[in-house]
Parts: structure tokens; sequence; C-alpha cells
């Protein structure tokens, strides 16, 4: 788990808003039609699957959202390895608030520990080569910062979080703008001193790019012998090392031999766009 993984408070709060609202959890006609106002309940959240544990902290707050009294305890916590059947919380409260709020909380914290446990194997299968597996902006609509959150739990680290957190100069800027050479002037005289990266997709372009003295040089869907022969190129060059990124084609099989080529970076659309829910549930333990 990387130290600065961070939840703004605000953001776990609009996001359980929403989605208690989408839910209609304060409208369970069936919850409401069995218990009474008052009656408790306790529970425990399970893990039915080994993984790696993110989103504890929303998980809570949808409980106590619900009920200002609720006691949610946490066992284990965000960014530890769980395996089948490890008890991950206990939590009491009105009944109403239990049953309510259970698919709500399980959906956040099933959805950002599975980021988090894919993020840890693609580490896990980058090894010791000093490579960093970095994430995309492919994120659910709404849930960026918390899925960008369970990538850091799970040991990776974040690309940029939006459009404007950095200059990243694509296949389809050059296209509509003309050459790469063209398109870094034009973004040295119109952006505000941020980093530029550039995506290029064959050798000749890593050529054309190393002169112009940008941040990071991002090489985008290369076959391996192509980004072994990029390093070497970028190696060899007399000037300012740009950073390197790879990206495009990387799974779980591939990514260790991509990153013993040699670059600083490796993105992975996958940790937060193919990510599988990991199992956790919910069981009730008495009343």
């Amino acid at each position: 788990m990387n130290p600065g993984a961070r939840l703004d408070p605000a953001v776990i709060e609009a996001a359980v808003n929403l989605a208690l609202e989408e839910d209609s959890a304060y409208e369970d006609v069936t919850t409401q039609s069995i218990f009474d106002r008052d009656d408790t309940l306790s529970g425990i959240i399970v893990a039915k699957a080994p993984g790696v544990l993110a989103g504890l902290p929303v998980a809570g707050a949808v409980f106590r959202r619900l009920d200002d009294g609720f006691s949610f305890k946490e066992e284990l916590g965000d960014g530890e390895r769980v395996s089948r059947g490890s008890v991950v919380a206990r939590c009491r409260g009105r009944a109403w608030a239990v049953l309510s709020g259970e698919r709500v909380a399980l959906n956040f914290l099933q959805r950002l520990s599975g980021i988090a446990t894919m993020t840890a194997r693609y580490v896990e299968a980058a090894g010791d080569s000093g490579t960093c597996i970095l994430d995309t902006r492919k994120t659910t609509p709404g849930l960026r910062a918390m899925e960008k959150y369970g990538v850091l739990v799970g040991g990776g680290r974040n690309h940029r979080f939006s459009l404007e957190d950095m200059v990243l100069i694509k296949d389809n800027h050059i296209e509509a703008s003309g050459s790469i050479r063209s398109v870094v002037e034009r973004v040295r005289c119109r952006s505000t001193g941020r980093a530029i990266e550039v995506e290029v997709q064959n050798l000749q372009q890593l050529e054309e790019v190393l002169p112009l003295d940008v941040d990071r040089v991002m090489l985008d869907n290369f076959h391996l012998d192509g980004m072994k022969r990029a390093m070497e190129i970028i190696g060899n060059y007399d000037g300012r090392r740009p950073e390197v990124e790879i990206s495009g084609g990387v799974t779980l099989e591939t990514v260790g031999s991509f990153a013993r080529v040699g670059a600083d970076f490796i993105s992975v659309g996958a940790l937060t766009h193919s990510a599988i829910a990991l199992d956790i549930s919910m069981e009730i333990t008495s009343c």
C-alpha cells in the first residue's frame, strides 16, 4: 500500500449519498415491512476469496449515514491481505440500517478491493525491476477518486487524475494538428508550465521526440523487441533523458518481461476497467 493512499471525506460523503439515493435505501419497503424502527441487528463482513482489502472507510460511512449510532469495527484495514473466511469487520446498528445499507456498502468494498487485488498482482508480476505500475483515466464515471485510491492501496501509482494535471499528446492530437514538433511547440507557447508527455507509436516518432526535450515519452503498443530498441536509443541519446512509460498490450503474463526492459512506468487500463470485484458478503450474527 502506498503511504499516500488517502480518501477525501468529502469524496466519500458525496459518493455514499448518491449511491444510497440511487438504491432508495430510505424507502426499503421490504425491511421496513419486517422490522420496527428501533430493532437492532449484528453482523460480520466476511471475505469469500483471497485478495487485498480497500474501501472499508466507505463501507463504514454507508452504515453511519443511515444510523449515526452505528457501530462499525474494522477487524482488518485497507491494504491488508485476506483469505477465504477472513472476518473483515463487525457491525451493529438498527436493523433497517444494516439491511438497507448492506448492498451499497458491499458494492463499494467489493469494487475497490477488486481493484486493489488486481493492482497488487501486477505489482508482484513486475517484480523488483523498479518499474512503477500506473493506472489510467479508464475509470467508472463519478468514481475515479475512489478507484484510483484502490490502485494506491494495491501498491500501484496514479497517472494523471484529470485532463488538467499534465499535457499528454496522443496520436489523435498529432493527426489533427500536424507534426509532433509543431504540436509540442504549440503546447509550450500555450500551456502553463505543466509536464509534457508524448505518445509515440514507432521508433521514427521516438527519434523525432527526443530533441524536443519533453518530460516523458510513452511507448504505445510496442512489441517487446521494439521496447528494447527504444530503450537503447533513449539510453544513447546525447541529451536529457525523458521518463519512459510503456502502455498497450500489458497483461499479467507480459508485464514481467515489459518491466525488465527498464522503463520508469507501465500504465495498465485494466486495473480499473477490468478488475473483478472481490467476493465479500455480510452475515447476520444476532438480533
